[in-house]
């Protein structure tokens, strides 16, 4: 093969594999006040669709989440969960794909 071309391909597959690695680690941030279950479920690492309906279900018993740890109080969701989604998660910060408006 041409060094020109595997110089190419080498080019194009390393365009590639960063633009996905890239694509992968992008994450938006969830609002849990305002999230849907569903989006809540898609959004949050460890928590399914029954935990993130539980989660809906609390603030519309409690009123909206005055912080973040206070998901721990959400049966199935610890402290351990809260760290590993903490930089995803919100209380209004505009800047969130669900955020407040």
């Amino acid at each position: 093969m041409d060094k020109k071309i595997r110089t190419l391909i080498l080019v194009v597959s390393l365009f590639f594999l960063f633009t996905g690695i890239a694509n992968a680690n992008t994450v938006e941030v969830v609002d849990i006040n305002t999230a849907s279950a569903t989006e809540l479920a898609e959004s949050i690492n460890g928590v399914g669709m029954k935990t993130a309906e539980e989660i809906v279900r609390y603030r519309e018993q409690h009123g909206p989440f005055r912080t973040v740890d206070e998901l721990t109080n959400i049966k199935g969701i610890g402290p351990v969960t809260i760290e590993k989604n903490r930089r995803y998660l919100t209380i209004g910060n505009k800047a969130g794909k669900h955020a407040q408006k």
